[in-house]
């Protein structure tokens, strides 16, 4: 289990399912805006996700988001990319999916 988030932190109050596990966290900046990086698991299905305060990703498409993090090289060739948005304050994107 990761280490929890500072509670002081804008993104400690982001939803999780009650099924998912963190497998690792960290806050970062892409492209000047803050961000939290997850690597996690649920329902044999693991994934990455970085997840925007909705603030942030207002005006930005999905396409514009996937190309951030496509700039930073965080998606594998080939993997596919989904959004969830307005999810009680934050955006969502998942990629780099894998299965056991």
């Amino acid at each position: 289990m990761p280490r929890a988030l500072d509670p002081t932190s804008p993104f400690a109050n982001r939803p999780v399912e009650p099924d998912t596990r963190i497998l690792f966290q960290s806050e970062a900046v892409l492209a000047g805006l803050p961000v939290l990086y997850e690597a996690l698991y649920w329902d044999g299905v693991g994934a990455e996700s970085v997840i925007f305060l909705d603030a942030d990703a207002v005006g930005r498409d999905d396409a514009a988001l996937e190309g951030l993090l496509r700039e930073a090289d965080l998606v594998r060739e080939g993997s596919d990319v989904t959004f969830s948005r307005a999810n009680k304050g934050f955006t969502f994107v998942n990629f780099n999916f894998w299965t056991n």
